[in-house]
C-alpha cells in the first residue's frame, strides 16, 4: 500500500508525460528513463485498478431503475412544486402543468434543490438531457417500461403495438401531447416519399391508426413483435403536428409553404423541417420539445437552453423535474484537447461525450485539484475496433484472399490483444471479439473470445499454408502468384482509440508479413467511400449488441442495411433489401445469415427468437466476419464538484442512449457543497 502511494505521487509530479503514458512508452527526448517511467505508468495503473468496482456495487443502483416508475398517485404524493425561476412567468399552476399522475423519478443519490445553470459542451447535450420516448428502458439493458406512454400491447400475431399515452402530457408551450403528433411522425415525416425517399425496413409495410386522442396503434403486414424496441431506443417518435402543420405541404397550400421556406433561407421544406427537427439552427428557439430543457438562443458559439415548465415527471418530494434550471452549451467543433483541458480544469459541469481512454491520465491529474471528479464507466461496445473486410470489393484476388477463412484467422491471432489492453486500457479493458454485451441473454463466452490467442506461428503457418510466401525478401508476403499484396485500412478517429490501436495492429501484421497502410480520412470521405463499396478495409466500434438493439440490428453478423459505417458487404445488403433486385447475391451461407435476421425479428415465439439469435451468432464466430480487438474498456466521465447524482459505474454506449436509464434529470447542482464523498 505504501508503495502505491509512493508511486501515485511519483506519478502526479511528472503531468507532461500523461500522454505519453497512454502509448506505454516514454517520449522522444525525454530526460525521465525508462525505469523512472515503468514507475510512473505502474502508479497510474495501480490508481485506475483502483477504481474497479465489482458487479455487487454496480448492482447497487436503485431497484427503481430496474422497473416502471410509480406515479405520483401511487408513492401518494399530493403537493408539488416548481422552481422558483417560473414564480414570475404567468404559468398555469405547476400540478395543471403536470400530467393527471406524473412519473416519480429516484435520484441515484439525494432528492435535489432546484435552481442553478449548467457548463457543458453541445456535443454533451444529447447525455446531459436525454431524449424523451414513448417507451424506455431499464438499467439492465434489457426490460423495456412505460415512459410518455401509460401503457402499451402487442397483438398476438406480433402484427399490432398498441400505444396508450398518459393523460395531461404537455409540450414545453403547454399543447397537449395526443396521438396526431405520432400519427404526424409516422405518415408524414417517416413515410413521406418526400421526406424520407429510403423507408427503414423496420416499418416497412406499417400504418398507423388513430383510436383516440391518447390512444394509437403500428399495424403492420407482417409481425413485428420487436417494434416496441425501436420504439424505446429511437428519439424522433412524434413531432408537434400544432407547429410543423404551418410548413408541411399536407396540411397547408404547398405555394405557402414554399413561400415560407424561401424567406427563412431554405431550399426545400424538406430541408427546413429537417434542420428544424435537429435543432441545429436559430430558427428552432420556440420549437416545442418534450425533453427537459427548451432551446433559448443559439450563435455560433454558444446554445443556450432553459427548463421546460411543462416536463411531465416529478421527484419523490413533488418537485417539478428537472431540477437545474440552465444550461449554456459551448459550441466547441471537433476539438477534442480542449473539451479535455476545460473538463479536467473544472470548466464544465459534465463531460463525457468527446473525451477518450487516453484522457483518463490528464483527468485524473485534474481531479487532484477537488474540483471534478473523474467517473470511469465502461462503454458497452463489443470490441472498441471491429475490423471490416470488404468482401464485395472490385479486386477478385482480394475478395478471395478475404473469402478465405485461414487469412482471417491468420490475422485474428497476430493481434496481441493483451498488449493493447495493457498500452491503451491500462488493463481495464476485455480483449474478446464483437459478439453480444455479457448483460445479453444471448451472450456465450465462449464466442467472445473465440480465436482470440495471440499466437504469430500459428499465424504464419496459416499465411503459408496460403501460398503467402514472402518472394522478395522484403519482410512482406506476396499473393501465391508473386504479384504484390498490400492493403489499405481507411478508417474515421473517432469515439474509441482507432489511430493508436490501427498503430498497434499494422505493426502486429507485419510481423507476419501483411503490408497494411492505414488511411485516416473525414467523415464526408468514410461515408462515401463506404457505402460506394471502394475501402478494402475499414473499422467501426461494435455497439448494437444489447437485447436492446442486437435482435433489431444484428448488422455485425449479417448484410442487413448499408452505411457509413459499414463496409463490409453492401452489396450483399442491397440484394437483401430489394428482393434481388440490385446488388449482389450472396454465398448461402450469408443468406443463412439473413434468413437467421427475419426469424429472430419477426417470430412471437421467444424461446425460437433465442434459437436463431444463437445459430446466427454462432455462424459469425464460427466464420470470424469481422476482428474485434479490446470491448467493454474504459470511459471517463467528468463532472465538476458542484453536480450531484451522476453514477459512478454507469455504462456508456448508443443502445442505451448513455445516461437515459440514469435519469439525469434528477442531476443538480450543490452551490455550497463539497464534491460527493466516494462518487
Amino acid at each position: 500500500m505504501v508503495l502505491r502511494v509512493a508511486a501515485c505521487s511519483a506519478f502526479a509530479t511528472r503531468a507532461p508525460l500523461v500522454l505519453a503514458l497512454a502509448v506505454g512508452i516514454p517520449p522522444k527526448g525525454s530526460f525521465v528513463k525508462r525505469r523512472t517511467f515503468v514507475k510512473i505508468r505502474i502508479a497510474l495503473v495501480c490508481m485506475l485498478a483502483s477504481l474497479a468496482v465489482s458487479a455487487d456495487q454496480q448492482r447497487s443502483w436503485p431497484n427503481e431503475w430496474f422497473a416502471p416508475a410509480v406515479t405520483a398517485s401511487e408513492a401518494g404524493i399530493e403537493r408539488f412544486s416548481q422552481s422558483p425561476m417560473l414564480d414570475d412567468l404567468d404559468l398555469p399552476p405547476v400540478e395543471d402543468r403536470l400530467p393527471d399522475d406524473p412519473m416519480v423519478l429516484k435520484p441515484y443519490r439525494s432528492v435535489g434543490r432546484h435552481g442553478g445553470r449548467a457548463i457543458i459542451t453541445l456535443g454533451d447535450s444529447w447525455q446531459f438531457f436525454n431524449w424523451e420516448p414513448s417507451l424506455t428502458f431499464a438499467a439492465d439493458m434489457r426490460t423495456l417500461l412505460p415512459n410518455l406512454a401509460e401503457s402499451w400491447s402487442v397483438s398476438a400475431d406480433g402484427r399490432t403495438t398498441t400505444i396508450v399515452l398518459r393523460r395531461g402530457t404537455r409540450w414545453s408551450d403547454g399543447h397537449p401531447l395526443t396521438s396526431d403528433d405520432f400519427i404526424f411522425t409516422f405518415d408524414h415525416i417517416w413515410m413521406d416519399p418526400e421526406m424520407s425517399p429510403v423507408t427503414s425496413r423496420l416499418i416497412r409495410g406499417g400504418r398507423i391508426e388513430k383510436v383516440d386522442d391518447l390512444t394509437f396503434r403500428y399495424v403492420f403486414a407482417e409481425p413485428n413483435p420487436l417494434f416496441v424496441n425501436f420504439l424505446a431506443q429511437r428519439h424522433d417518435f412524434a413531432d408537434p403536428l400544432h407547429y410543423y402543420r404551418h410548413l408541411h405541404p399536407a396540411f397547408t397550400a404547398r405555394k405557402l409553404v414554399e413561400e415560407r421556406v424561401e424567406e427563412a433561407g431554405f431550399i426545400t421544406w424538406m430541408a427546413m423541417i429537417g434542420a428544424l427537427r435537429g435543432g441545429i439552427i436559430e430558427e428552432a428557439v420556440g420549437l416545442p420539445t418534450l425533453r427537459a430543457y427548451r432551446l433559448l438562443s443559439r450563435t455560433p458559439t454558444m446554445v443556450r437552453f432553459e427548463r421546460n415548465p411543462y416536463y411531465p415527471k416529478i421527484d419523490p418530494e413533488g418537485r417539478q423535474l428537472p431540477y437545474i434550471d440552465y444550461i449554456d452549451a459551448e459550441a466547441i467543433v471537433d476539438n477534442a484537447e480542449v473539451v479535455t483541458a476545460k473538463a479536467a480544469t473544472g470548466q464544465l459541469d459534465f463531460a463525457a461525450y468527446t473525451l477518450r481512454t487516453q484522457d483518463i491520465p490528464l483527468l485524473k491529474l485534474g481531479e487532484r485539484t477537488g474540483l471534478v471528479t473523474v467517473h470511469v464507466w465502461n462503454r458497452l461496445h463489443a470490441s472498441d475496433v471491429a475490423i471490416q473486410f470488404n468482401y464485395n470489393y472490385d479486386d477478385p484476388k482480394l475478395r478471395a484472399l478475404y473469402w478465405d477463412l485461414r487469412f482471417r484467422k491468420a490475422l485474428s491471432h497476430a493481434i496481441n490483444r493483451d498488449e493493447m489492453n495493457d498500452i491503451i486500457y491500462f488493463g481495464r479493458g476485455q480483449p474478446r471479439q464483437v459478439s453480444v454485451h455479457p448483460s445479453s441473454i444471448w451472450y456465450d463466452e465462449k464466442l467472445a473470445f473465440a480465436h482470440t490467442r495471440y499466437d504469430p506461428g500459428y499465424a504464419n503457418e496459416l499465411l503459408d499454408d496460403m501460398g503467402l510466401e514472402d518472394v522478395n525478401g522484403d519482410g512482406t508476403r506476396e499473393y501465391a502468384d508473386g504479384t504484390p499484396l498490400i492493403i489499405t485500412m481507411e478508417y474515421l478517429d473517432f469515439e474509441t482509440p482507432k489511430g493508436i490501436s490501427m498503430e498497434l495492429i499494422s505493426n502486429y501484421w507485419r510481423r507476419v508479413g501483411i503490408d497494411l497502410r492505414i488511411k485516416l480520412v473525414d467523415r464526408s470521405l468514410q461515408s462515401a467511400r463506404a457505402q460506394a463499396g471502394e475501402m478494402q478495409m475499414s473499422l467501426w466500434h461494435a455497439d448494437r449488441v444489447t437485447d436492446i438493439l442486437f435482435p433489431l440490428t444484428p448488422d455485425w453478423w449479417v448484410p442487413r442495411t448499408t452505411g457509413w459505417w459499414a463496409s463490409m458487404w453492401n452489396d450483399w445488403a442491397r440484394y437483401y433489401q430489394t428482393g434481388g433486385r440490385i446488388g449482389e447475391e450472396p454465398p448461402p451461407i450469408i443468406k443463412r445469415a439473413q434468413f437467421l435476421t427475419d426469424e429472430m425479428r419477426t417470430t412471437t415465439d421467444p424461446a425460437y427468437r433465442l434459437q436463431a439469435g444463437r445459430e446466427l451468432l454462432q455462424i459469425g464466430a464460427d466464420n470470424l466476419w469481422t476482428i474485434g480487438t479490446v470491448g467493454l474498456a474504459p470511459h471517463p466521465v467528468v463532472v465538476s464538484k458542484r453536480l450531484r447524482n451522476v453514477i459512478p459505474d454507469g455504462i456508456w454506449g448508443w443502445d442505451n442512449r448513455w445516461t437515459l436509464a440514469y435519469h439525469p434529470a434528477t442531476w443538480w447542482l450543490d452551490e455550497h457543497g463539497a464534491a460527493e464523498a466516494n462518487d
